[in-house]
Order: structure tokens, then sequence, then C-alpha cells
């Protein structure tokens, strides 16, 4: 059975392969920018939840949760 650290580590071969024609230290912080707009998408959610977006737009608690495992995940692989 593959571990968490199993699956980050095939995640993180795939988004070096796709950026594969960027230097190391410029893919490493374009990974630190995706775990903030990762974290940004559950805010505006979480905004969406409680009626605070100027948009309109509704969201609820299941969207939260997705867009902030997507900041964990995000950030596991700037991590790794």
């Amino acid at each position: 059975m593959d571990t968490l650290w199993d699956n980050i580590e095939k995640l993180s071969a795939v988004c070096r392969a796709a950026g594969a024609h960027l230097p190391d230290e410029e893919l490493k912080a374009l990974q630190i920018g995706k775990v903030a707009e990762e974290a940004g998408e559950a805010t505006h959610a979480l905004h969406g939840l409680k009626g605070l977006t100027t948009c309109g737009d509704d969201h609820t608690w299941s969207e939260v949760q997705n867009d902030l495992g997507g900041a964990v995940i995000a950030a596991l692989l700037a991590m790794h």
C-alpha cells in the first residue's frame, strides 16, 4: 500500500516533468506560489459560504474542504 509520501513523490515527479524546462529554483518558487493560490481559493470559498462575497458566489463547506485539501497537497509537493 502506498503511503502519503509515496503518492507525493509520484505527483512531484509529474510536476518536475511538466516543469523540466524551468530552472529548479524557479520551479520551487512556483510550487510555493501554488500553495498561496490554493489557500486563497479556500478563503474565497469560505467567504462564499458565509455570504461575504461581492460577486454572489455561494459555496458549501465541502468546497471549502476541497480547496483546503488542494492547499495541503500543494504544500506537501513544495516540501518534497
